[in-house]
């Protein structure tokens, strides 16, 4: 297959929004936890095979994820992207303890910042925090934006913890603050949540991930998350983890559940689950180069919704970006697909 143009002949740049890399320190980190049974059931089945497996797929996923110079370059070359937007990989120091996970935290963005001062075209950084730590997070979403970072990344529920406790907003509070959109990346199911789905090798990018960070997100909106912070930004990938399909049930049912009272822990929203996903939500297409699933997000959440990414190097496909500029869009949804929503969302 012959290689797509970087550059914008095709009328729009491609904007890749959620590409992962990882640090020696934090991938040695995951090996040392493997090795001392570290008791994660969602942990143990993703790094517990990537950090350890000689198999061709493994060891190109940690190639990759390792290399912030001319390989991914390289790549992005050859399948056309002309910038990527760049996050710790999951579950990122979430796992770690306190002090570890922090200093962990600083020295990642400090290397990704340094990457993309390097190659200030064609990368752009999301800020790594340690949620374990939240006032440590809102100084670090400060200390990334100054150094050029776009958005945060919180890769998932924090040691079986999910960030819509109030402990954890803080977090939220420093990002609209600062206007920095927030990429709620999966990790595998907590370990109250995985069992079903370990049963059948059904935990990871198959579905587990999706079922988890799906869940995050409606636990973040059910308990009033953007009432508080209305100006906040999230992102989610892989075709918005569902949520858009099931958005006519979810309002119907949260509606019904509070003129019930059945939950004493949810209470009356401002507005509709729906009406979050619109105003507060942006749904990247990771892993999901499928036409049926961007239009319906496009008819459901709007065209100011929808955002292009790969997910490399977990599923580095150049032939999927053909398939994404064959969408049948209007030239200006099409722009706005690759590029312009993530100018906007990133403030780039």
């Amino acid at each position: 297959m012959q290689a797509l143009a970087t550059g914008g002949q095709q009328g729009y740049l491609r904007i890749a929004t959620e590409e992962a890399f990882i640090t020696p320190q934090v991938l040695d980190g995951y090996r040392r936890l493997v090795a001392q049974g570290y008791d994660d059931p969602g942990f143990e089945s993703l790094w517990g095979f990537y950090s350890t497996s000689d198999a061709d797929r493994p060891t190109f996923i940690r190639d990759g994820l390792l290399d912030m110079g001319a390989q991914r370059i390289a790549h992005m070359d050859a399948a056309g992207i002309d910038r990527a937007i760049i996050a710790l990989t999951a579950p990122g120091t979430h796992v770690f303890d306190r002090d570890e996970a922090v200093a962990l935290t600083i020295d990642a963005n400090d290397q990704l910042a340094q990457a993309c001062l390097a190659h200030p075209d064609r990368f752009v950084g999301m800020t790594a925090i340690a949620p374990q730590d939240p006032a440590f997070c809102a100084r670090e979403i400060e200390r990334g934006a100054a150094m050029g970072m776009k958005a945060v990344i919180l890769n998932g529920h924090v040691r079986d913890e999910y960030t819509d406790d109030p402990k954890f907003w803080p977090i939220f509070e420093a990002a609209e603050a600062l206007d920095q959109p927030i990429y709620l990346h999966p990790q595998g199911p907590s370990r109250h949540l995985i069992q079903p789905f370990l049963e059948r090798g059904l935990d990871g990018a198959i579905f587990g991930f999706g079922v988890d960070t799906g869940l995050h997100l409606l636990r973040l909106i059910v308990m009033g998350v953007f009432d508080r912070f209305p100006k906040l930004k999230l992102v989610v990938g892989h075709g918005g983890e569902a949520l858009p399909y099931w958005a006519f049930r979810l309002d119907y049912m949260h509606a019904a559940g509070i003129r019930s009272q059945r939950y004493p822990i949810l209470q009356p929203l401002k507005l509709t689950i729906s009406e979050y996903l619109r105003r507060n939500i942006y749904v990247t297409f990771s892993g999901m180069p499928w036409e049926p699933a961007v239009k319906f997000c496009r008819d459901t959440l709007g065209a100011d919704r929808i955002m292009y990414a790969m997910d490399y190097p977990y599923q580095y496909q150049p032939q999927e970006v053909a398939a994404m500029d064959a969408l049948a869009l209007e030239p200006a949804e099409k722009k706005a697909f690759f590029q312009g929503n993530a100018e906007h969302v990133f403030n780039l």
